[in-house]
């Protein structure tokens, strides 16, 4: 009888290992973006994940996070207290920007997460096709800031940003 009791004890200790091996969480990320036209290159800090990754069974994760975006850096503190005004994020009444999946899968040996962007008032769908390196994921995806209400050029193809996340997996 006890070496019963033991035996299931040891076999769910082993299951309960078993499982955590299986599935990955996000503990820390950047967030770094290139508004293409004219080279402004900035971050965002203030990343909070409640992501998890399930290695065998893809569909079953979910990406979800935020940036603060009161923490935008070009490394020009004119043109980031300009960016942080109602003209352009509106970071008072927009605290955050905000990612959630509502797709994961495999393909190839990337990732794709699609689902929900929100910057300011302004939802969309993207896909954001991460790579996994090492103890990381190196995510990438592109938008057009005039679709999130900030227009920083007039014509919309002049709003092309790209954005590049590295999050540390735990």
């Amino acid at each position: 009888m006890i070496r019963t009791i033991f035996v299931c004890l040891l076999l769910c200790s082993l299951s309960s290992i078993l499982l955590q091996a299986q599935e990955a969480k996000i503990s820390s990320g950047d967030i770094g973006f290139e508004f293409v036209h004219n080279g402004v290159k900035g971050t965002f800090g203030g990343f909070k994940s409640e992501s998890t990754i399930n290695w065998d069974a893809l569909d079953q994760s979910v990406f979800k996070g935020s940036v603060e975006s009161k923490t935008i850096s070009t490394r020009n503190g004119l043109r980031n207290w300009s960016l942080r005004s109602s003209k352009y994020f509106d970071v008072d009444d927009y605290p955050f920007i905000s990612f959630e999946s509502t797709k994961v899968e495999q393909q190839g040996s990337n990732i794709l997460a699609t689902g929900n962007l929100t910057i300011k008032s302004t939802t969309k769908t993207v896909t954001i096709n991460f790579s996994r390196e090492k103890s990381q994921l190196v995510g990438l995806f592109s938008l057009y800031s005039s679709d999130y209400d900030i227009k920083i050029k007039k014509k919309r193809e002049d709003n092309l940003v790209k954005v590049r996340m590295e999050f540390d997996l735990e």
